[in-house]
């Protein structure tokens, strides 16, 4: 049988798999797919290494339930079982969200690192518990196989101590109470591509623009400043989540409209971002193309905070080389990235508007003040380099 890595990364409403050869270095998955619209309408869609479709199928849940995380996985692991049977798994790798102050790098996973990771659910409560249920299903799955925790907040732990940092007392920060920073994995798989590509060196800002959003200043591969900090809620408005908000309006909600932290965290977490603007959905695709006020109005909000965070990420690199859109929406909406490029234009930038239109890696104007790339982020592949190490050291 062939030994083989399987990765797991379950989001605020969908689980992606990727199926890749043991070994390094990672070549293209195997087989790969990803279960989204978890929660409401949901669907389970399966590649091969070619891109031929191999399913395309509505996903259920109980009786008349909507289908949860559990339900992907268990049909994910099923439809591996189906497609995949002369497969071993030598290792699975796990996308987990927030690893603390104590988790700067993957590791195999153990009672110890769950109870962990289960602790740290509070602060990415649409992401940790889903993360920590799927591994708990591949132990379950793979009893004897090593579980890879490849984390988010890894990434940034090279950024300078002073940007890590609140203007708290320092023993909150000794406790954990700091800027952390996620979407490490994406971040990572941008860098990758941009070290093989040579052009990895210098000013670089990623902008990862998706369901969940961030940015992040990166010089010379490594992390100097990013915009979510102490948990997946900060800075950017996101499809469901507010972004940057001001801590008083919390304190607001507690003592003057009587709201419990279980209330607000629903609010901030589940039913602000474009969904609370609009009042229609939290999905970017339906707002751009709708003509309701309330949608257009969510969009102009976020492009003006998207070009704020922009501006603050190129002022922690001194400048900037190169601008990467990646993520659902970086990737995807021509529109979006024209209008951020557009409001950006005082620090020279300059699309190629038929480049952009047309889906072209890039898109930069000749006489754009800093290269503008689109690249399709990989979170799988780089989940499935760390996994791997692990793997071949059986």
């Amino acid at each position: 049988m062939a030994d083989r890595v399987l990765t797991l990364n379950a989001g605020s409403s969908s689980v992606r798999f990727a199926l890749f050869a043991a070994g390094l270095p990672v070549g293209k998955a195997l087989l790969s797919g990803i279960a989204d619209g978890l929660g409401s309408r949901a669907r389970l869609r399966v590649r091969d290494a070619g891109g031929a479709v191999l399913a395309d199928d509505v996903l259920e849940g109980p009786g008349t339930a909507a289908p949860t995380h559990d339900d992907a996985l268990q049909a994910i692991l099923a439809l591996l079982r189906e497609r995949a049977p002369e497969a071993r798994v030598a290792c699975v790798g796990h996308r987990i969200v927030h690893g603390g102050v104590s988790y700067d790098h993957p590791v195999a996973i153990d009672g110890r690192v769950l109870a962990d990771l289960a602790a740290l659910e509070p602060l990415a409560p649409l992401h940790q518990p889903h993360n920590v249920a799927g591994v708990h299903a591949a132990r379950h799955a793979f009893p004897d196989v090593t579980q890879v925790a490849c984390f988010d907040t890894a990434f940034h732990r090279a950024q300078p101590e002073l940007n890590q940092r609140f203007a708290l007392p320092r023993e909150l920060h000794d406790a954990g109470v700091r800027r952390y920073g996620f979407h490490g994995l994406s971040y990572e798989s941008i860098l990758a591509q941009l070290e093989a590509q040579g052009r990895a060196a210098g000013r670089v800002v990623v902008a990862h623009l998706g369901h969940g959003a961030s940015l992040c200043a990166v010089r010379d591969g490594r992390s100097v400043a990013t915009t979510m900090s102490f948990s997946p809620l900060d800075g950017l408005p996101m499809g469901t989540r507010c972004g940057r908000l001001d801590a008083a309006v919390v304190l607001y909600l507690l003592q003057q409209r009587g709201m419990s932290p279980e209330r607000i965290a629903r609010l901030l977490y589940r039913e602000s971002g474009l969904l609370g603007l609009s009042g229609i959905t939290g999905e970017m695709r339906e707002l751009a193309g709708s003509t309701e006020p309330a949608a257009r109005e969510a969009v102009d909000y976020y492009v003006e905070h998207a070009c704020r965070e922009l501006a603050a990420m190129c002022a922690a690199l001194g400048g900037l080389d190169l601008l990467v859109f990646t993520g659902g929406i970086g990737e995807n909406a021509a529109t979006i990235r024209a209008r951020i490029v557009a409001r950006s234009a005082w620090m020279g930038l300059a699309l190629d508007e038929a480049a952009n239109a047309s889906g072209g890696e890039l898109v930069s104007a000749p006489a754009s003040a800093a290269a503008i790339r689109v690249l399709h982020t990989d979170e799988e592949a780089a989940i499935a380099r760390h996994a791997a190490r692990f793997a071949s050291a059986r």
